[in-house]
């Protein structure tokens, strides 16, 4: 149960908690492939295949441990490694994945998200917490969040308790003050929790809890957790 008495700051997860990822990386891929058409067309069909693109991806991963918390990295060095493979200028993929990264920008926010921004930044202080690249100023909702803590900046990404602690200080509290909003299971509730926040977590598709330790909220959407802060 959440302790409203010790909450002096809010964090919030992004992606599949502000707005669905899955039909935005869609479209950022339908973009990209789209670009690739006419300048490297062979790269174009080998980018819009899930499982080569997928397989390419792993790889990448696997060869620069170096890029894993930088996603923006992780995808241009996966646009060059494709137009290597391809037989195809290796040179278009800057200009490829500002294509890819403006698409990535253009997010559809779940209903309840901008409401529920808006009522919890007249209460508390927000901050972005993220192993995502999405940019809460480009999204359009920057005006809501006090700050952002990514882990491509930061360098280490969530459940790693130091990202917590590190949004914690740039909410100007400590992290037993914080309280932590995220559907991420592993990546946001248990991370928080073992930061020692208190933890929401947001389960909009009806699962089960899996684990023994459990967040101090649970609810289907944003909406209810202004309630339960009393702010709705």
């Amino acid at each position: 149960m959440l302790d409203l008495t010790k909450i002096k700051a809010i964090t919030l997860d992004l992606d599949d908690t502000l707005w669905p990822i899955a039909p935005t990386m869609l479209k950022a891929e339908e973009k990209l492939v789209a670009w690739l058409q006419s300048r490297a067309p062979q790269t174009a069909s080998f980018m819009a295949d899930p499982l080569r693109r997928l397989a390419l991806r792993e790889q990448v991963l696997r060869t620069r441990p170096d890029l894993h918390h930088n996603l923006s990295a992780v995808r241009e060095e996966l646009i060059r490694q494709a137009l290597l493979t391809s037989g195809e200028d290796p040179g278009h993929a800057p200009a490829a994945f500002v294509v890819f990264f403006e698409a990535r920008m253009q997010v559809q926010l779940f209903d309840d998200a901008g409401p529920a921004l808006a009522l919890l930044a007249q209460r508390f202080p927000l901050v972005a917490l993220s192993n995502g690249n999405a940019d809460v100023h480009r999204v359009g909702i920057g005006q809501y969040f006090k700050a952002a803590v990514s882990a491509h900046e930061f360098g280490v990404g969530k459940p790693d308790v130091r990202i917590f602690e590190a949004s914690a200080r740039a909410a100007g509290c400590q992290a037993a003050e914080v309280l932590h909003v995220g559907d991420d299971v592993a990546l946001d509730v248990l991370g928080a929790l073992r930061a020692n926040m208190q933890a929401v977590w947001v389960n909009r598709g009806g699962d089960r809890w899996p684990h023994e330790q459990s967040p101090h909220l649970a609810v289907p959407d944003l909406r209810m957790l202004c309630q339960a802060l009393a702010l709705d």
